[in-house]
This record gives structure tokens, sequence and C-alpha cells, in this order.
């Protein structure tokens, strides 16, 4: 039986703050227990094994980075529901280092809620290039290209790859533009009614 009080979601918020303070590879089914101060056996009724405790918070972690990124982008559109987006990522990125770590890697194909969280994520972003008449594979290229930006810019802070002094917000904020102006770029030379570019 599980623990009086004990559940999953609880479980969940426990080893993402192992995951942020340890990084994934502190997380444990020991520690995790340690933490709660259960036995280990316990937290077989929540999750199938170590395995199945990160695909769990995997799906923890992107449920709650596509709120963050909703509630930044909702209402806004074009330029500023991006600059809003990045932001709202760095920031997840920079809360929450251990679970955006495991928002990043890509869905395996036999955990269904994975892959639909991460979806989720995924037709936001589609939403947001089709403000800026991308569509089907040219939205998916520019979503790619956006989240390189992106995840380039929080792994380097995170590993502490920008030692100049210089305000790191302004640096991603001048990335991002130059992101936005190449997209403009890309819109501007988009065949007109089918024709030829």
């Amino acid at each position: 039986m599980p623990r009086i009080g004990l559940d999953l979601t609880i479980l969940l918020q426990a080893a993402a703050e192992i995951a942020d303070t340890q990084g994934i590879e502190g997380l444990s089914l020991a520690t995790l227990a340690k933490k709660l101060n259960v036995r280990t056996p316990s937290l077989y009724n929540h999750v199938d094994g170590l395995p199945g405790l990160r695909a769990k918070l995997s799906v923890y972690g992107l449920e709650q980075l596509h709120a963050k990124l909703t509630d930044a982008a909702v209402g806004r559109s074009g330029d500023d529901a991006i600059r809003a987006f990045g932001e709202a990522y760095i920031a997840f990125a920079r809360s929450r280092p251990g679970l955006y770590d495991l928002t990043l890697r890509a869905p395996d194909p036999h955990a269904p809620e994975v892959v639909q969280a991460g979806k989720k994520l995924v037709d936001l972003l589609v939403r947001l290039m089709n403000g800026y008449g991308l569509e089907n594979d040219d939205a998916l290229h520019a979503i790619r290209g956006l989240r390189s930006v992106l995840h380039g810019f929080a792994s380097l802070e995170q590993k502490g790859g920008f030692g100049l002094p210089l305000d790191l917000d302004k640096s991603f904020r001048l990335l991002l533009d130059a992101f936005l102006a190449g997209i403009h770029t890309i819109r501007s030379k988009a065949p007109v009614d089918g024709g030829q570019p």
C-alpha cells in the first residue's frame, strides 16, 4: 500500500528538487526515498524503477515548461510573443536546471505520455510560427532554429561558458533579435501565390 500522504505529485516534486540541486545524475531511487523519508521499495507503488521515474519526471517537466511558456505567450503575437516565449524559456532553464535537462531528450516513442507532453510544446510553437506565415515543414525548421538558439544559450550559461563581464540578458535579447530578423528575411523571400521564389 502507498504511504498515506505520499502520492505521485509529491514524489515528482521531490524528485525535481533533487534534479535541480544535484543534477539528474544525482537522482536515484535511494536519494528520493531518503528525501521523502520512506523505504526505497515504497516508491515502486508510484513508479516503475528509475527509468519510470525519469519518464514521469520528463512529462512533469514538459508540463511545467509548457505552462510557463503558454502564460508568457498568451495574448501576444509575432515578435512580442517570441520574445516573451524566449525569456520564459531561459527563466525556466535558470530556475529549474535539472527539470529543464529532462525536457530535452527526444521522447521514447513507446512512452506515449512523454510524446504527448512534447507535442503540446511543439503545437504551441507551430501556432507562434503560423503568425509569420510559416507552416508545415517551414514552421518546423524555424522551430528547430529557435529551440537551438534557446537551448544553446541556456546550456552555455549553465555550464559557465560566458566568462566575459557582459550583461547576459542583453546578449540574449540581441540573439533573439538576430533570430527574428532571420525569420523576417525568410518570410520576405517566401513565394507569393504559389509562384517560384
